[in-house]
């Protein structure tokens, strides 16, 4: 029977010979002849088209076909005829992603970076008579994961790389006509909001702005000759421009994407031969209406608030999303769009979204998407980063790969005899997830998850998965770092929402024989351990906000003193004007557990949005002279200090105004911090109930303002002292 197969021998003194083409082929021949060397007991020889003298096997031959087809600017071929197998490439880059594939076919595999399998073969083979055209499903293909800042994982994934690619990169009007230069003196450059000029956007219709826009292109196009794209983005804001021509262009074109492209198509026309990259975001999210888009404009489509618990049609609050992203895919001939795929706010809580990459990459494709780029940890090595960074590197090349059956190489490669407790372990966080049947947020956490997938029995099962992981492979101590690493994201979530259980069961405290709290025997040590372990593991960022594993080490050691004894404690209190469901805390009693709060506002706070707190002490004629209030103080999350405390008694059967406190007016200032308020006064115990009127800030201060928001005021303990 005639073989079907060509066949590479690895026989001792036996002669492989990688042929190329034109010299230009011989990186990628280096690079092929390098890892079948390491595979083969005997090495190939790379020689030239000239160089053949028949005494050598010329099995696989490479080239660079220099093609200016527009079709081939994005695809490789491997053929083969009865001999040979054949490599074909536009240009050197296409020509190493053809050798990594079919490296790739002979069970060669590059985990991440610095971790590869490679196989000892004693022969390989290739289909006779073959011809595969590899086509990316996008065009573009970005990853913004830890290893690939390393190019030859890019290479190997076949991945581009936004930091080379863009002389300006995301938001940029702040780059292209800056505030600190032109604001003073022309204040009619940015945008008329809310009745008043606001620097943190730009006129879309002022001609000088323009010209002042296109003039520093032109600059930073020059010096960035490389670059394909430049991005001409709004700030990271919601403020845009509301004068009567930005105005009218809104009306016309569906809202403020209206003006935005107008000035955008200016911008593009100048620059015909120039990327010009846009964010669609926050207010120009929709596509706009009744207006051709330039041929050379690209939008960087950004659904940020999406639901990543589950893939984006499967979820049926997901239909105006999609309807979105239909006229997106309809209007836009050149459609880019940014996934988010981590918990920016935690990298190293659980986030159960790998099971929705698959059918999100298909739904992308089918609406005309071209390409991705896919925010992850950028170089923090977060909860599961290989296993995401792998995944999202395949779909991004071909979206119809069996994710399951890539998934399970991956654990196999990777986490070896641990694999089966692993996958098991992420289909447990998946279905937990999918079964509370409530919203996973990009910017949630272990805290608002407490009660979903993330519950104290779902995290009893979880750690005794990865306790079987590690006794499987304890044994080898690299695949144990690993599982180790998977730990942390466990150790994590039971330190943050300790931190929220207080002195309840889960809690971080205990209260001793004198009844003060006190923090848990050893657990100080273990988040020390944990810091440590992080710092190990290059994890130097535990979000986006920066905040290190050292210094959430030192945050934990400042809220174990946030404790106080104080004579409410045990008294009944209710909450007479509901707060935010979001921000509800512990409710009433976490008003008076003992336990204040740290900068996070999502422990020990309670808040309320747009509304005044009304809260009643049932004192009973307590004998105390002093209340002490604290209230967080975070305007950029529009969290402000109250404008005024009002205190009611309540005895004879009516309530009587006792005492009010007045704050000083707001200033503009971003630290985050808690302010405590006192106030005094002898007569509090002389009433039956005490109730406290907070009375929020009526409006935002001119800084803040902002469409839809709305000053948000949160309390974390009321103390009650006898001074």
């Amino acid at each position: 029977m005639a073989q079907s197969n060509i066949i590479i021998e690895n026989k001792p003194g036996e002669e492989n010979a990688i042929q190329i083409m034109n010299e230009n082929a011989k990186p990628a021949a280096n690079i092929l002849k390098k890892y079948l060397d390491k595979s083969f007991s005997n090495p190939f020889i790379i020689q030239g088209i000239s160089e053949n003298n028949g005494k050598l096997n010329a099995a696989i031959h490479l080239e660079i076909t220099n093609s200016k087809n527009k079709k081939d600017k994005n695809n490789f071929s491997i053929k083969s005829d009865d001999t040979t197998i054949f490599l074909a490439a536009a240009s050197e880059k296409l020509l190493r992603y053809a050798v990594y594939t079919l490296l790739e076919n002979w069970g060669f595999r590059k985990f991440t970076s610095k971790d590869l399998y490679i196989p000892k073969l004693n022969r390989v083979v290739f289909p006779k008579n073959t011809t595969q055209i590899h086509n990316p499903s996008f065009e573009y293909r970005v990853l913004f994961y830890p290893d690939a800042f390393d190019e030859d994982f890019r290479d190997w994934h076949k991945l581009d790389w936004h930091l080379d690619d863009f002389s300006i990169w995301g938001h940029s009007f702040h780059i292209l006509l800056p505030a600190k230069e032109f604001f003073k003196t022309n204040p009619e450059f940015f945008a008329l909001y809310e009745g008043k000029r606001r620097p943190e956007s730009l006129c879309m219709t002022n001609e000088t702005v323009v010209n002042t826009v296109i003039k520093k292109m032109t600059q930073i196009i020059a010096d960035n000759p490389k670059a394909s794209f430049i991005s001409v983005s709004q700030n990271d804001d919601a403020v845009y421009c509301e004068c009567d021509k930005c105005k009218s262009l809104n009306e016309k074109h569906g809202g403020p994407q209206g003006s935005l492209y107008f000035f955008l198509n200016k911008i593009a026309k100048h620059f015909p031969k120039t990327k010009i990259a846009t964010l669609a975001y926050q207010h120009t999210f929709k596509a706009p209406t009744n207006l051709k888009i330039q041929s050379n404009i690209y939008t960087l489509f950004c659904p940020i608030e999406l639901n990543r618990g589950k893939s984006i049609q499967n979820d049926t609050e997901n239909k105006p999303f999609i309807k979105i992203l239909q006229n997106w895919g309809k209007t836009a001939s050149n459609l880019y769009l940014w996934d988010y795929t981590v918990q920016f706010s935690n990298y190293l809580s659980p986030f159960p979204n790998v099971h929705t990459f698959s059918d999100n990459y298909k739904l992308f494709k089918k609406n005309n998407v071209k390409g991705l780029f896919v925010q992850g940890y950028a170089d923090v090595p977060g909860d599961f980063s290989e296993l995401r960074q792998y995944l999202l590197a395949k779909l991004l090349w071909d979206t119809e790969i069996d994710i399951e059956a890539t998934t399970d190489d991956f654990l196999r490669g990777f986490y070896g005899n641990a694999a089966s407790s692993i996958k098991e372990y992420l289909n447990l966080l998946s279905k937990n997830q999918e079964n509370s049947n409530r919203t996973l947020d990009i910017y949630s956490g272990p805290i608002q998850s407490r009660n979903t997938f993330l519950s104290p029995k779902a995290m009893v099962q979880y750690d005794q998965l990865l306790e079987e992981a590690s006794m499987s492979v304890n044994e080898d101590p690299i695949l144990y770092s690993r599982i180790k690493k998977l730990r942390l994201a466990l150790e994590y979530v039971f330190f943050e929402q300790s931190k929220y259980y207080g002195k309840e069961q889960h809690g971080m405290f205990i209260v001793n024989a004198n009844g003060e709290k006190e923090v848990k025997p050893s657990l100080t040590e273990r988040v020390s351990k944990f810091a440590e372990a992080c710092n190990e593991f290059g994890i130097y960022e535990l979000s986006e906000d920066g905040l290190s594993p050292d210094q959430y080490y030192q945050n934990w050691l400042e809220i174990t003193k946030n404790t106080a004894a104080h004579l409410g404690e045990k008294l009944e209190i209710n909450i007479l004007t509901p707060s935010s469901t979001e921000y509800s805390g512990k409710g009433s009693a976490g008003l008076v557990d003992g336990i204040t709060g740290h900068t996070d506002y999502n422990i020990n706070w309670i808040g309320w949005y747009g509304n005044n707190p009304e809260i009643e002490i049932i004192t009973k004629n307590l004998d105390f002279n002093l209340i002490k209030m604290h209230f967080l103080d975070n305007q950029r999350s529009w969290i402000f200090l109250p404008q005024k405390i009002t205190i009611f008694g309540y005895k004879n059967k009516k309530w009587n105004l006792i005492t009010e406190k007045k704050l000083a007016n707001l200033i503009e200032n971003y630290e985050v911090k808690s302010s405590e308020i006192e106030i005094v006064d002898k007569s509090f115990s002389t009433f039956e109930k005490i109730k406290l009127v907070v009375q929020n800030q009526e409006d935002l201060p001119n800084w803040r303002k902002r469409k839809n928001k709305k000053p948000m005021v949160m309390i974390d303990e009321i103390e009650l002292y006898n001074k």
